[in-house]
């Protein structure tokens, strides 16, 4: 078989792309079932790897698989700069309450928020990222955004704040109290809402507490991902070392 013929029924099986080949070492990293790699340009996706993940070159090596720029070009609308495009199997799963917060966000609708949300929450390590809705987070410009990291943390879908796990609530809202006064408890819900409408009735009224960021008066807010990098910051700050 012909890697465009493997990628198109890896694709129709519903394997999830792997934009360029940051997102492909991240996923390779840690964990994920990449069935097929292909690269445009086989000695610079390598020098790639010897460069930025000298401890995957071998793997990443053998992964790759050499086509022309039309070819990936026909099988990846845009192709990434660095010529290199994968399809891994997607892994969707609920992160478990423990002594890491899970960041919930609620009706979610911007793409690259939701992929810079799950990048955050792999690098802090916090115990997952959680999202309701009907937007997918394992789309493709989700993925893209997220650098390949939904490996690297527990990212999934449920119904609606009734399917959250259990575990305290604190839910981002303008009329809580300060964050910087808060003490966020082992195993906490971080919910943050959509970019557009904010928290849901329902959902506040299932929050253990309301918790606002601080903001300068006449300033509206704050993007989503900003938002959950400046509360993980918090919850990092008062984390034992």
């Amino acid at each position: 078989m012909t890697p465009a013929a493997a990628w198109r029924d890896l694709a129709a099986g519903g394997a999830v792309l792997l934009d360029g080949f940051h997102a492909l070492k991240h996923a390779v990293r840690f964990g994920a079932d990449v069935p097929l790699a292909l690269t445009a340009d086989r000695n610079a996706a390598l020098a790639l790897a010897d460069d930025l993940a000298p401890d995957l070159a071998d793997r990443l090596g053998a992964l790759l698989t050499p086509v022309s720029p039309d070819e990936l070009a026909a099988l990846v609308p845009r192709p990434h700069p660095t010529g290199v495009a994968a399809l891994a199997r997607p892994a969707p799963r609920t992160p478990a309450p423990g002594a890491r917060p899970v960041v919930v966000l609620e009706n979610p609708r911007h793409l690259g928020n939701i992929g810079a949300v799950v990048r955050l929450v792999a690098g802090t390590g916090a115990a997952g990222v959680l999202t309701t809705g009907t937007v997918d987070p394992w789309h493709p410009a989700v993925l893209r955004a997220a650098a390949g990291l939904h490996w690297a943390t527990a990212v999934g879908r449920v119904a609606g704040p009734e399917a959250l796990p259990p575990g305290p609530l604190f839910a981002l809202d303008p009329a809580g109290a300060d964050l910087r006064e808060t003490a966020l408890p082992p195993g906490a819900l971080l919910a943050f809402g959509s970019e557009r409408s904010g928290l849901s009735a329902e959902l506040k009224a299932r929050a253990t507490a309301l918790v606002s960021l601080p903001m300068r008066e006449g300033v509206s807010s704050y993007n989503l991902a900003t938002s959950v990098a400046m509360t993980l910051y918090h919850w990092l700050a008062a984390a034992p070392r």
